[in-house]
């Protein structure tokens, strides 16, 4: 019996290698194993779930077995990948041991925890999986069949003025809900935006009623022992924040675990070639949980795609290397939508605004390597991509 392609996580990543794989190859066995139950949904959709009054079961595009029949998969639900012997070319899991033809890792990240002190730490919550998001919904609409107008004047405070910290601050404070966002730095998504911008972002999303804390963080989550389920934020420049959730968006690392433990290549994430091919032979990998060639991590979904597609076809014996176009982000805050393409890392170079709406990043010669756009301006994106050398 011919070996099958494994496919190790059953998110984006991981579904999408399925289906694109598909695409050219209708009869080579493929099994998925994941942690989880498999569904598919858009990870995107987390962070403006509320504003669409979509709750966890609504955010599931194709339930499991679906995804599993459409693509000719043989899915492994609920299942834990214990080691992989990359000799053998064996998968150990909690259902069993599986050899491999081809073998895929689409581990994705885990949000970064911070250590902190209080005796509500644990009850800090991240969002990076629907079942994480679950969790955080029923935390905020507890009591609302009842008491809507209580639920209404709930409070969350969320850790990190980035990319996702903005895009809930966006969603919940649009959805009736109090917001505040602590961070250290001076301006939301720094890293991303150009200052100017950044500063526009913030008065946009003020205006909306969300309440910024910034050059400070978050030392202490204390239960508030006067009012059940309450807590209270410890600032580390002494001011005190009450609160119902406490939500960290500071981050993402690649889950590099078992990937270590079965001796492959790890920087900041696996180390793929151009292939995507990892240190291992027949081992590729994609996603959040990959070094890109040149160094680069890409935890956005446009990269995911471009390398499914080609990683596809270097499964189906023709092998392609991943090339990657200019990918511009978009960013969900409706208070001022935005739109970035970032330079890229290791670019000399400085933002500058050319007109309203419209920020580029130049080097040296002058040649533009990124650019920001915001509100109307965002439609010029096609525009901006052809001036991008």
């Amino acid at each position: 019996m011919e070996n099958p392609i494994i496919i190790i996580g059953a998110g984006l990543a991981g579904w999408t290698a399925a289906r694109e794989l598909r695409k050219l190859d209708k009869t080579t066995p493929v099994l998925l194993i994941t942690a989880d139950s498999g569904d598919f949904y858009a990870k995107p959709s987390l962070s403006n779930a509320f504003a669409q009054k979509r709750g966890p079961a609504q955010l599931v595009t194709t339930p499991a077995a679906s995804m599993a029949h459409s693509q000719q998969v043989t899915l492994l639900a609920h299942t834990r990948v214990t080691a992989i012997d990359t000799a053998s070319q064996t998968v150990r899991t909690s259902a069993g041991d599986f050899t491999y033809a081809k073998l895929v890792l689409a581990t994705g990240a885990q949000p970064i925890r911070l250590p902190m002190a209080g005796d509500a730490a644990s009850a800090v919550l991240s969002i990076n999986s629907l079942q994480d998001f679950s969790v955080f919904h029923a935390r905020l609409t507890r009591g609302a069949e009842t008491d809507q107008a209580a639920t209404a004047q709930k409070h969350v405070v969320i850790m990190g003025a980035g990319l996702i910290g903005c895009e809930f601050a966006n969603d919940l404070i649009s959805s009736g809900f109090a917001v505040s966002v602590v961070d250290p730095s001076s301006n939301p998504i720094g890293a991303l935006l150009p200052a100017g911008l950044g500063e526009q972002l913030r008065e946009a999303l003020a205006s909306q009623g969300v309440a910024w804390h910034f050059g400070t963080t978050v030392q202490a989550v204390n239960h508030l022992a006067e009012r059940s389920g309450a807590l209270t934020v410890q600032l580390a420049n002494g001011q005190t924040l009450q609160a119902d959730v406490v939500l960290s968006a500071i981050g993402l690392r690649a889950d590099l675990e078992l990937a270590r433990a079965s001796g492959l290549q790890c920087e900041r994430g696996m180390v793929v070639n151009t292939s995507l091919q990892t240190s291992a032979a027949n081992v590729y990998a994609l996603g959040d949980a990959v070094q890109y060639a040149g160094g680069r991590t890409m935890p956005y979904v446009m990269p995911i795609m471009h390398s499914a597609k080609a990683l596809a076809a270097t499964l189906a014996g023709r092998p392609t290397q991943v090339q990657f176009p200019l990918m511009p982000v978009a960013i969900k805050t409706p208070a001022l939508p935005v739109v970035v393409a970032p330079a890229e890392p290791g670019t000399v170079g400085q933002w500058a605004q050319s007109g309203p709406g419209v920020w580029l990043f130049t080097d040296e010669t002058q040649a533009v390597k990124g650019f920001a756009l915001s509100g109307s301006h965002t439609s010029r994106r096609a525009e901006l991509v052809k001036r991008v050398v």
